[in-house]
């Protein structure tokens, strides 16, 4: 234990970074799953046990005066010790039984992983899964997940990964839309189309621009950037949109687009903490996630 912590309950010291890192005792309280009223006697337990207040009120909530920045770090550290010890005991476990927590993208989450999730459970009644949609990057150093399933290479330290596939992207319809509005038949025409795009997310808008079509946020005529939603509105007829083709491929109202044009691709990695990776149960759902989702962008 740090210096500045003699002794002090564990609990505590993560209550503290909590609020340091949330802002105020309710978000704190959420991200624990502990009552408000118990975060704040925790809090008052550690200011007692130190000498000192940790915080001080702003506008917006919480924020660490002096003595809690000269903490923070400690806490910090502590903490990332506490997870490697916890990363270093539940690697030792033998058994193909137990939990595996596993995070991917909402889309792929909805449209992708469901089957393949079922598959493993079939092969490995003895495993239970959790599954955390999330579009945004799920810390795998502090067991917010054991697997995460991302369309790019994770880069952060102590972190295994391997690439399992890549997805092809495509210009789809919903078979109503074709029928009220008909197909382009060059890449100008689309310009001449509905075309469902993101809402702060410009991505579509380069890449097009780099195919030499000039487009701006004003040619498309519905926006957001959830992807699931996204593509749901593209299903629902409101415009011609960009998939992943394996998705769109068995989907019997949707109608693809063929223009010959030169689309990127998806990188799909797997990722998990090196503690982990040999650990019975996460190898073996980590080889047959491997191989779900090889097969699914197939």
């Amino acid at each position: 234990m740090d210096n500045r912590f003699p002794q002090t309950d564990w609990s505590l010291i993560q209550s503290f970074l909590a609020v340091a890192e949330t802002g105020s005792l309710s978000a704190a309280a959420r991200r624990l799953g502990r009552s408000q009223p118990t975060l704040g006697r925790q809090i008052r337990e550690l200011e007692q046990s130190l000498g000192g207040e940790l915080f001080e009120r702003h506008a917006r909530g919480l924020r660490p005066n002096a003595l809690g920045e000269q903490i923070l770090p400690m806490a910090q550290r502590i903490r990332e010790a506490v997870h490697e010890v916890a990363l270093s005991a539940a690697g030792q476990t033998e058994k193909l039984e137990g939990s595996v927590r596993i995070t991917a993208s909402v889309f792929v989450s909805h449209y992708i992983l469901p089957a393949i999730l079922a598959e493993i459970r079939e092969a490995e009644p003895a495993i239970q899964l959790d599954l955390v949609p999330s579009d945004s990057s799920e810390n795998l150093l502090f067991r917010q997940a054991d697997i995460a399933v991302r369309m790019y290479q994770p880069t952060q330290p102590d972190i295994v990964t391997r690439q399992v596939a890549t997805i092809d992207l495509g210009i789809y319809a919903a078979r109503s839309y074709v029928d009220r509005k008909g197909l382009p038949t060059s890449p100008a025409e689309l310009l001449n189309h509905e075309l469902v795009g993101y809402d702060s997310n410009d991505r579509i808008i380069r890449e097009m621009r780099k195919g030499g079509l000039p487009v701006s946020r004003e040619n498309f005529a519905v926006r957001c950037d959830n992807q699931a939603v996204y593509w749901e509105l593209v299903r629902a007829g409101c415009g011609l949109g960009f998939s992943q083709r394996g998705v769109a491929v068995n989907d019997p109202d949707i109608v693809e687009i063929d223009l010959d044009i030169q689309l990127p691709s998806l990188p799909v990695w797997l990722a998990t903490h090196q503690a982990m990776r040999h650990t019975p149960r996460i190898r073996r759902v980590w080889d047959l996630l491997a191989r779900g989702i090889a097969r699914a962008a197939r």
